[in-house]
């Protein structure tokens, strides 16, 4: 016992060292942190109380996830410093910076940095077989279009796509359950997916009946990439049973924010827990698969954190310019 106290004692004084040395460079640091993410049940939810335990675990700050709207109340909730963090979509990212978040109408939410890459989501068309529908060219005038819950990033920008395609559509919302219901029943001729692959409503699907799952032609997909602020993305052959190749496509990056007024130190710390190893976060969630340092360039759209820069510059040799530095 007497031994055991010892040890203890010496793996106290360790450790109390340690946290001296850290607490020299804690300067301006917060006592607690929350993460926004969106609703219970959801990757985002599930992504986002499993880094932000992880990070209150490793630093021995107290911080957890907050339940919000997603990616635009994120912006916002950063923004304004009622959440040290969140995670977004480019795209909402982009509408943010520009004023148009419906959140906050008309005001730039500036202070929302970049701070490290999460993962895509990809943005995919079905049809039944049965339809002939075998390209977004071979979508019908005043076609039945689902695009997903109303609100959510599927329904938010897959009807920009079709408008920029050309497609003439009338537009339906739902759940994908739903929707692809619908689609079997011959109420809906086309479902526009923004989700993680494989979709279980499409999945679903291939049990049932023939389907299509369509692919953009390159010309479509140079057209969305110049247009909206996504990036190229291939749905692999293995994904479904009716594919036989890779099907292209694109994808919507999901981006972890800070706090733009956040200690350099901390957020630098922040990322160095959640991009240092990659098998504790791919643990948390499967999605985290692409939460590795070389998918830092794929933001285009956020200034970064300037604590989050460097991490990326020093560890993964990242070169980004200085003016997509917050305060550079």
């Amino acid at each position: 016992m007497t031994s055991m106290a010892a040890l203890g004692a010496a793996a106290l004084t360790s450790l109390g060292g340690a946290a001296l040395a850290q607490d020299q460079d804690r300067e301006g640091w917060p006592d607690s942190f929350t993460v926004g993410t969106a609703s219970q049940g959801g990757t985002y939810f599930a992504y986002g109380s499993g880094w932000a335990n992880l990070v209150a675990e490793e630093l021995g700050i107290s911080g957890g996830a907050e339940v919000t709207g997603g990616p635009m109340q994120n912006m916002a909730l950063v923004h304004t410093g009622d959440a040290a963090f969140g995670m977004t979509t480019m795209g909402p990212a982009a509408e943010s910076l520009a004023g148009e978040n419906p959140i906050a109408p008309g005001m730039q939410l500036t202070n929302a940095c970049a701070m490290f890459p999460m993962y895509q989501t990809p943005f995919s068309v079905t049809a039944l077989s049965s339809s002939g529908i075998a390209s977004v060219a071979d979508i019908p005038e005043g076609a039945r279009i689902g695009f997903g819950p109303a609100g959510s990033t599927s329904d938010t920008y897959f009807p920009r796509f079709m408008d920029e395609l050309g497609v003439n559509y009338e537009r339906r919302n739902g759940g994908w359950s739903d929707l692809g219901g619908q689609l079997q029943d011959g109420l809906l001729d086309v479902i526009a997916f923004a989700a993680g692959v494989p979709v279980p409503a499409v999945s679903q699907l291939e049990v049932q009946t023939d389907v299509n799952i369509i692919e953009f032609t390159e010309e479509e997909q140079k057209q969305i990439l110049d247009n909206f602020p996504v990036s190229e993305f291939e749905i692999p052959a293995d994904t479904y049973t009716t594919l036989e190749a890779p099907a292209r496509s694109v994808a919507m990056w999901n981006f972890a924010i800070a706090d733009c007024s956040l200690p350099e130190s901390f957020v630098n710390a922040v990322v160095d827990v959640v991009m240092s190893d990659n098998e504790r976060m791919v643990n948390i969630h499967r999605a985290a698969e692409t939460t590795v340092p070389e998918n830092w360039d794929k933001n285009t759209v956020l200034p970064w954190h300037p604590g989050a820069a460097k991490w990326f510059q020093e560890n993964a040799g990242a070169e980004i310019a200085e003016d997509m530095i917050y305060g550079g």
